[in-house]
């Protein structure tokens, strides 16, 4: 299986490790059967994302989509980050082999969830783009 460069770079430094402080937005996703969680951690100001970090538990392109997810929705207002796609967060990482495109799939659901959560603890409605339907395989073929 071969990665592209971006993918290693970001597999073997990752941006934004960790858990934001004083974060107003958290959200996971995973599956522990699939093998891959994602925890995303916010600080939302005015709809704008200031602060955003991941912890991630699964293998090496789980560990790079998290992290170039969090780069591209850094300083974004919500709206934008909600209409990030896993297909943009490949495209960023120069591609993925289909065996992983889930892990690109998980990195969107996380940044979703962190805002919904964000959504709620301001007492605010929140309609999500599309649920996962549980092991990272379903995901698998809809992302294709």
């Amino acid at each position: 299986m071969l990665y592209s460069e971006k993918v290693m770079d970001h597999f073997s430094n990752p941006r934004n490790v960790g858990e934001v402080e004083n974060a107003n937005a958290v959200g996971q996703v995973g599956n522990a059967k699939c093998g891959d969680i994602m925890q995303m951690s916010m600080r939302i100001e005015d709809d704008i994302i200031q602060d955003v970090k991941f912890k991630t538990f699964g293998c090496g392109a789980a560990i790079a989509t998290s992290s170039m997810a969090t780069e591209l929705v850094k300083g974004k207002h919500i709206d934008e980050a909600l209409a990030l796609t896993n297909k943009a967060v490949m495209d960023a990482l120069d591609g993925l082999p289909p065996v992983k495109v889930h892990c690109s799939v998980l990195a969107e659901e996380a940044i979703e969830a962190a805002i919904a959560d964000y959504y709620k603890r301001q007492g605010k409605e929140f309609t999500p783009k599309k649920a996962c339907g549980g092991c990272c395989h379903d995901c698998h073929q809809e992302a294709e």
